[in-house]
């Protein structure tokens, strides 16, 4: 599996909890900062690997590639993951649109940006040099929601870190990966 760097771990969990065989190939997470490149960099990776699986998916939603992702998995024959983000994977496409209607103001965080908040918000928008753009780019939102897959006390404190960092309250909704694995499990089920 081609995976986003950003879920490749929890792939990885579910795919050992279950004892499926599946390889994980994750690919940069920081590729979220330019979308417009993860579709030439999964077709970059299924062509390589090609000559070392009989079959091969992508774990990927959609992530901001509108439609360039799905072109190169149409062309190359290989399924991705359902939705337009991790968050739609994560905590259901419904559950998160109804969490976006009820505040469209709403940062998310997964356990991934929780633990790589500073890397990959921080150095990554330049707020550790300028940080006088936090109000530039996150002043019109008015919470954080962490989609916390696997809350522990370390976690916790990281979530609470970079919504104090946003100056936002922070929730947390607990979703655990269920959806992944159901996800997952379709997938895998496709490439056969």
């Amino acid at each position: 599996m081609v995976a986003c760097g950003a879920i490749a771990r929890h792939v990885a969990d579910v795919a050992e909890r279950t004892g499926w065989p599946v390889d994980v190939h994750p690919l940069p997470p920081l590729l979220h900062n330019r979308p417009d490149r993860i579709a030439e960099e999964v077709e970059r990776a299924v062509t390589r690997l090609r000559g070392r699986y009989s079959r091969i998916a992508v774990g990927y939603a959609d992530c901001g590639t509108y439609g360039g992702l799905d072109e190169v998995c149409a062309r190359l024959a290989v399924r991705r993951l359902p939705g337009a983000h991790c968050y739609d994977v994560f905590a259901g496409a419904e559950r998160f649109r109804a969490l976006l209607a009820a505040e469209p103001g709403t940062y998310v965080l997964t356990d991934y940006l929780v633990t790589s908040f500073h890397r990959s918000v921080v150095v990554e928008l330049g707020l550790d040099r300028y940080p006088e753009l936090r109000d530039t780019y996150f002043g019109h939102y008015r919470r954080v929601v962490w989609l916390a897959q696997h809350p522990t006390e370390r976690l916790r404190a990281a979530a609470a870190w970079a919504a104090e960092q946003l100056r936002l309250p922070l929730e947390t909704l607990v979703v655990g990966d269920a959806l992944l694995e159901e996800a997952l499990a379709d997938l895998l089920t496709a490439a056969q």
